[in-house]
């Protein structure tokens, strides 16, 4: 259902295009025209310039079919009904049917209506004769030896689903969730049975676990992962295996043997049985002999499981569909790309046929629908480019199949880069030395990340090409978002595992029947030295260059001739067979960082020299991300409207003197350069805006001023003189672009474009200068004012990437805090920078490390380097394979195998001190940071670090999965790890995530309208972008999770709290399947989630994820931290409304510790802390403490507000309460001692909080403020969501999801 027309004003869909995470403003100027543009050339039904609105229309009506429902029988059931729409095909009632508990065990079947059977593939709509209550017959189909290997699969699954061993594993896209631990089962029925409200508050143990309170130290990681005592499943089978004796001969074939499969039932019955293609029987053969007559009494089932409990009374008994558990469907569907988990517990290596079957074969996952075994990936992955998009459903169907291939193209990918690394893949040059070999299998293309044949000498060897396949994917990604008609790149995966880098590409048919010499067209093959073009690659390629901000220019090829190019040199173009253009190597689609490449004669701004570049790099690779391209031309268009607006008014003022106007030239060229200065201060648009007096008219000038075509000279001449200030390609409107191939060794530009070149040169030392004088301080900004705040490794990446920053530049941020006035206010965001510098270069050393381990010593390497790295213990000794596993006679010929195999026990010498120096020359070299330690205690002395965080980040960043229990890292008597605590190593993969674009767009809309007050909009915007989000990506990705949170937290503001909490206990659940268990963002949903259950009245429950997700952040970053404030204050209040005084005193005065330190004694944060200490106080009749705090508060609310303020005058309020109470007190007490046991006492009242009080606090200490709604309304809007979710439940496709975190901050800004 879409949401009718009028909704739709352009600007809405405009403002907010996907290239702009939701941080950066969009000002409507240039970025308007620019971005209709962009929908243009996608053929954005939506989007279109001209009638948006009919098209929508239009659309409604296609998708408005409403659902109908049939009957459904299957044998030996009732008949029921099922819900479905017209856009169904019959495959999805096939799964529904294999999800029901009555008809789980069914996979072999066909439905019919009328005795005809349907086709699977069909769209119910165009079934004839189906219609509101039409009757379907479920009819057992013949096996083949395909479908019965399903079966078999299929039970087997069932038998699994609570186990698990495959989340630890990282296998089959299953990960951990522990949600239902803390609530004990689903939340959604509690509400109705907790009203006793009274009785309740008794009954509950608040204290939590020592290591969670305030100032505790250890930090245990056994609780990461809690036992739940539902894993350890009923046993149904001892054992379920193919039999030996398969595959069946001749004559039995032709009695329509299929296979055979022994059992071994929980009886310890041995059995054998006989799949065919009538079903399954027990037949009478034995391990050692083979006898497959049907055993007696015979029994034939078409399903197994029926089989099975006819055999076995335990099965029978212990045996029930995965449907029937009270789990929630989020703990169990697959999620769209795996999630590892870098801690497991020992798990029991049990007997699995499917398991051992699928290790040993080379298909994937599901893969055996579809005929001729392996997939054509790159045919998969263009052909749904190219499905039509110009209305909604559409471009539901093409998203949909888009997001699905990809994530079956990084799960093969994955697979097979293992399979390379681990030596399992022959190469397609075995002749080769290993580091040049490449591979293929299964359709993919996979090859190392060293330089072959000294490809990329000049940019810096092997450091370059370990950098290109990120930067070349990246490049991937911002061609595949642009999304342009025939231009087609490559599936690209890259996969960093056992210290090795493979990148997986899908095969550009016919590209290896040919020399690369002929098939290029497009493009160089050597880094400029030869060049060609081509007119079809330069149209194609002119449609991305104003998105990608690439600018056209020419190049000289070896024969000094011009050649135009609209790419770096080093992209490719080659016409596949299929005749499609593809483009590769897009390892330069973003301009070269100057401040990491040196070149001869050229000069940095100051901006950057004085923060001591340029620097040498590893490699000559170093280029601008796309964020900060895109940050730099929006800070330059203001810029140009600031210049065109300045002029304008010079320009009025001058009316009568015409000489002036050559002076503003030259001005405006010399104001440009004091304004990267002044920019310094400015860091976003809206404060620009805000300085200069007048911008706004000014911008309209400047506006009609571009509308005008530049009829009127001297409205040219401004703008002329703006576009040169600022850069500008063009001479009679803003544009920006850059050329990518300045700066390349190797690449020669003709002589008439030296001017040309000189402007691209200068723009590049500006976007240089930008990052450093603009971005780092806006990054440094807002961690002070918490609108950014990373907790770990991964999230400060993120914050750095969102503004464009590299990781590189983490050396140079972190100078930036220390010298910053504010440091101590910044001293988490410095802690957590640290902690990833140090892991990043360990990192890097692990990497080569790596390379020179083999297989066999694998776990006993990877100890001792983390034994190395963070145990106390000062002289760690390797424990080298014994040596009767060490072959004495070492045959030459397997030298070749394995990448970096051979007898090589060099990482066992490796020590403690001298990994810390290399560490710390690292840092010096790569990140030019200072760290002067020389070991792991004196860092975290120094840095106040913790040793599990570390421990965690770097497991994290390489792989390394260890075993769950606490270790002993400070004693300096025995190491703290062994080789038995290495379970395993994952790789790390990186790939593209396609993107949902309506749905992003109803989303950010939904934001917007919220923002501006308008939630009933809003909360329908977001509904229906979480319809369409699962449209296209499954129930589970990561994006749905933000919608769900901010539904949560609409349903909240709006009153209907079992709404909320249903919704977040999904995005909860979701966080942890999709980002981690431990996962920041995992955190914060936790706690909205215990705010949801207080306000439905759960309070124990509210407690324990309170306490889970205080353990998570200690774990994550340790407890001094900003949000630790606001966590600490949840748990204070909601231990005070449960009449815990002295805990929650802990918890409100670390709160009030931390909220000083972060906020500045000054803040309203503060004197909010200081009100709920005192109420704390004053519930335990201590009112001096009380009145002192509140004191404290008062003087806040009026040094900052005034008098008058309503916040002071509460504040005030108060103190005349807490005075009389005291006095009161005091007088009681006086009356004691003066009378003795006689004295009359006045009654005092020492009172329990009520729970409304104490959730308004939660409520604003949460930035949460109600909006009153009607009853009518909100009766309206709960009737609205049940209908979406009653169609959300027909559209359920288990599908899955992905991996880079939102950039979505569902605040509401409150204060």
């Amino acid at each position: 259902m879409l949401v009718q027309g009028p909704l739709f004003t352009n600007d809405l869909l405009v403002s907010s295009s996907a290239g702009h995470s939701a941080d950066t403003a969009m000002v409507n100027g240039d970025g308007a025209h620019e971005h209709t543009e962009e929908a243009e050339t996608k053929q954005d039904g939506t989007a279109e310039a001209d009638g948006g609105e009919e098209s929508n229309e239009q659309e409604v009506i296609v998708i408005q079919d409403t659902g109908f429902t049939v009957k459904i029988q299957a044998p030996g059931t009732e008949p029921f009904d099922l819900q479905v729409s017209p856009q169904e095909m019959v495959q999805e009632i096939h799964q529904v049917l294999m999800d029901r508990e009555d008809t789980c065990h069914r996979t072999c079947f066909s439905l019919q209506l009328d005795g005809n059977v349907l086709d699977n593939f069909a769209e119910l709509k165009s079934i004839e004769g189906l219609q509101e209550g039409s009757l379907l017959k479920v009819v057992e189909e013949p096996y083949t030896v395909r479908e019965a290997r399903i079966h078999v699969r299929h039970i087997r699954d069932l038998l699994k689903s609570l186990d698990p061993s495959d989340a630890y594993n990282g296998v089959d896209c299953n990960s951990l969730s522990f949600l239902s631990i803390f609530t004990d089962g689903d939340l959604g029925g509690m509400t109705g049975k907790r009203k006793k409200k009274g009785n309740e508050l008794e009954q509950i143990d608040c204290t939590p676990p020592e290591h969670i309170l305030p100032g505790s130290k250890e930090r245990p990681l056994v609780p990461l992962q809690p036992q739940n005592k539902d894993w350890k499943p009923m046993q149904c089978l001892k054992v379920l295996t193919m039999s030996g004796w398969n595959p069946p001969p001749g004559n039995r074939k032709m009695h329509g043997d299929l296979m055979y499969l022994y059992i071994v039932t929980v009886e310890e019955r041995h059995v054998s049985v006989t799949a065919s293609t009538r079903g399954f029987y027990l037949n009478q053969s034995t391990t050692y002999t083979f006898n497959p007559k049907p055993a007696n009494p015979s029994f034939l089932s078409h399903s197994l499981v029926e089989l099975l409990s006819q055999i076995s009374p335990a099965f029978k008994k212990n045996f029930h569909c995965p449907a029937k558990e009270k789990r929630h469907p989020f703990e169990r569907i697959a999620t769209p790309f795996q999630v590892y988990s870098w801690t497991a517990p020992q798990v029991d290596h049990a007997m699995d046929c499917v398991r051992a079957e699928d290790a040993y074969t080379s298909r994937l996952g599901y893969e055996e629908h579809i005929p001729g075994q392996t997939r054509d990936w790159n045919e998969e992955l263009q052909t749904t480019r190219e499905l039509p998009r110009k209305n909604l459903p559409e471009r539901l169907l093409r998203e949909r199949a888009i997001f699905k291939v990809h994530s079956d193209f990084a799960a093969a990918a994955t697979r097979g880069a293992m399979a390379v690394i681990d030596g399992n893949v022959m190469a397609i040059n075995p002749g080769e030395e290993t580091r040049m070999q490449m591979f293929i299998w299964n359709n993919i293309f996979f090859s190392l990340g060293f330089d072959v044949r000294d490809h990329y000498r000049e940019l810096g060897g092997d450091a370059a090409a370990h950098a290109a396949p990120t930067n070349d994917l990246n490049g991937v990604r911002a061609y595949g978002a642009v999304d342009v008609e025939g231009l087609y790149t490559l599936g690209t995966v890259v996969v960093d595992y056992r210290g090795y880098r493979v990148t997986a590409q899908s095969i550009i048919p016919g590209i290896l029947e040919r020399e690369q010499e002929q098939s290029v067209i497009y493009g160089s093959i050597d880094f400029g030295k030869t060049v060609v073009s081509h007119s079809k690659y330069l149209e194609l390629l002119e449609k991305t260059s104003r998105p990608l901000k690439v600018q056209r220019h020419n190049v000289l090829n070896e024969k000094n001739d011009s050649v135009e190019l609209c790419s770096s040199v080093e992209c490719k173009g080659i016409i596949g067979n299929d005749g499609r253009h593809y483009i590769l190597d897009l390892l330069r689609t973003f301009p070269p960082d100057l401040n990491f490449l040196p070149v001869d004669g050229e000069e940095l701004p100051l901006e950057s020299q004085r923060q001591g570049f340029p620097r040498q790099h590893r490699h000559r690779l170093a280029c601008l991300r796309q964020e900060l391209i895109e940050a730099f031309v929006e800070h330059r268009y203001l810029l140009f409207m600031k210049m065109a607006a300045l002029q304008l008014m010079q320009q009025k003022a001058n009316k009568d003197t015409k000489t002036d106007t050559p002076a503003i030239t030259e001005t405006s060229e010399t104001s440009i350069e004091n304004n990267e200065d002044t920019s310094q201060t400015q860091t976003t648009g809206k404060e620009l805006e805000e300085s200069i007096p007048g911008l706004a008219q000014a911008k309209e000038l400047a506006e009609t001023l571009v509308a005008e075509d530049g009829s009127d000279p001297k409205s040219r001449e401004v703008v002329l003189n703006a576009c040169k200030a600022v850069g500008s390609i063009s001479n009679t409107s803003f544009d920006i672009r850059f050329n990518p191939d300045i700066f390349s060794p190797g690449v020669r530009f003709p002589d008439d474009s030296a001017d040309d070149v000189q402007k691209q040169k200068q723009l590049l030392k500006d976007a240089a200068a930008f990052l450093v004088s603009c971005q780092i301080p806006s990054l440094v900004k807002d961690c002070l004012d918490h609108s950014a705040l990373p907790m770990d490794g991964a999230t400060l990446t993120e914050a750095l990437h969102q503004r464009g920053i590299n990781v590189r530049y983490l050396g140079t941020v972190l100078e930036f805090v220390d010298k910053t006035p504010a440091k101590a206010q910044l001293e988490h965001f410095y802690r957590i920078g640290i902690s990833e510098l140090i892991t990043r270069c360990a990192k890097h050393i692990f990497k080569t490390y790596l390379q020179g381990v083999e297989l066999s010593a694998l776990s006993a390497a990877v100890s001792h380097f983390l034994n190395c790295f963070l145990s106390s213990f000062p002289d760690a000794v390797a424990h080298l394979p014994p040596d009767e596993l060490v072959s004495r006679r070492k045959s030459r010929k397997r030298r070749n195998r394995v990448p970096g195999s051979g007898d090589n026990t060099a990482w066992a010498s490796l020590t403690p001190s001298e990994l810390w120096k290399n560490i710390a020359s690292e840092a010096q070299s790569y990140y030019h940071f200072t760290i002067q330690c020389e070991s792991v205690d004196q860092v975290v002395e120094k840095y106040n670090l913790q040793k599990t965080t570390l421990l965690r980040e770097i497991s994290v960043k390489t792989g390394i999965q260890i075993l769950i229990k606490e270790y002993n890292f400070d004693s300096r008597h025995k190491p703290a790890f062994t080789e038995e605590d290495i379970l395993n190593i994952f790789p790390v993969v990186k790939h593209v995530n396609p993107k949902a674009s309506d749905a992003f767009h109803f989303f950010q809309s939904g934001q917007a309208k919220v923002q501006q007050g308008f939630l009933k909009e809003g909360c329908e915007l977001i509904n229906e972008a979480l319809n369409l989000f699962n449209n296209v990506y499954g129930p589970m990705h990561v994006e749905i999770c933000a919608c769900l949170r901010l539904l949560a937290r609409l349903n909240y503001i709006m009153g209907d709290h079992p709404e909320a909490l249903s919704n977040q206990q999904k995005a909860v659940l979701m966080s942890e399947r999709v980002l981690g268990i431990e996962h920041p963002n995992t955190i914060q949903e936790y706690m909205h989630l215990a705010l949801y259950c207080f306000a439905n009245g759960q309070l124990s429950t509210a407690l324990k994820l309170l306490y889970r997700a205080r353990y998570l952040m200690l774990l994550v970053c340790g407890e001094d931290h900003p949000e630790m404030a606001l966590l600490d204050s949840n748990i204070g209040l909601v231990l005070h409304g449960v009449m815990e005084y002295d805990l929650s005193l802990r918890f409100l005065e670390n709160a009030l510790t931390i909220n000083t330190k972060y906020h500045g004694p000054r803040s309203l944060k503060v004197a909010l802390s200081h009100h709920l200490v005192a109420r704390v106080y004053e519930s335990k009749a201590e009112f001096r403490s009380a009145l002192q705090h509140e004191k404290e508060g008062y003087t806040i609310y009026k040094n900052q507000m005034g008098e008058a303020h309503e916040k002071t005058k509460e504040s005030s309020e108060y103190l005349k309460y807490l005075t009389q109470q005291a006095v009161a007190l005091q007088r009681t007490m006086n009356e004691i001692y003066k009378n003795g046991s006689n004295a009359s006492i006045m009654p005092l009242k020492f009172t329990a909080p009520s729970m409304a009080s104490v959730l308004e606090q939660l409520n604003i200490i949460n930035g949460i403020i109600f909006i009153p709604l009607s009853q009518k309304d909100l009766e309206n809007l709960k009737a609205e969501v049940q209908r979406r979710q009653q169609l959300q439940e027909l559209g359920k496709n288990e599908e899955p999801t992905e991996d880079s975190p939102l950039e979505l901050e569902d605040k509401i800004p409150i204060d």
